[in-house]
C-alpha cells in the first residue's frame, strides 16, 4: 500500500484517509483524536471498523476532513478507514461487510421549500 489515499463521505462531509503501519496513532486536520471530536461517541465511531478486524493499534490513521459537521465528519472518516482496511487485505471485506461499515450513507439534509418555514415544516394556517 504505497501512498493511496482513500476517500469517505457522509451528508456535506469529506475525508481523505491514509493509513500507515503504526502504533494507532490518529490525526485528524494535523490535530489529535481526542481534540479535534471532544465526544467519545464520535471517537469510537472511528474505531469501528478496526475493532470489526481485530487490527487495533497496528495502524496510524492520518486523515483530512472538510465540509459537514462533526458527526457526518466521523462517519465520512470510519468509511475511509473501512476502505483503506478492505484493501490492505482483502480478507477483511466479509468482517467489515457484515458490520455494514463499507457502505456509503446516502441521506442527506431535504432543501427547503418556498412558502414553508423548512423542508417540510408549514406556516400555521388560519381559517379566518
Amino acid at each position: 500500500m504505497a501512498d493511496k489515499i482513500f476517500v469517505g463521505r457522509r451528508k456535506d462531509a469529506v475525508a481523505r484517509v491514509y493509513l500507515r503501519i503504526g502504533s494507532g496513532k490518529v490525526q485528524i486536520n494535523d490535530k489529535d483524536l481526542e481534540k479535534y471530536f471532544p465526544l467519545k461517541e464520535h471517537r469510537d465511531n472511528i474505531f469501528l471498523p478496526f475493532i470489526a478486524t481485530e487490527t487495533s493499534g497496528k495502524y496510524d490513521v492520518y486523515a483530512k476532513a472538510r465540509g459537514g459537521g462533526i458527526s457526518g465528519q466521523s462517519d465520512a472518516i470510519r468509511l475511509g478507514i473501512s476502505r483503506a482496511l478492505e484493501e490492505i487485505n482483502p480478507e477483511f471485506r466479509s468482517s467489515l461487510k457484515s458490520e455494514g461499515l463499507l457502505k456509503r450513507d446516502p441521506r442527506m439534509v431535504e432543501r427547503k421549500k418556498y412558502g414553508q418555514k423548512k423542508a417540510r415544516k408549514r406556516f400555521q394556517f388560519s381559517k379566518r
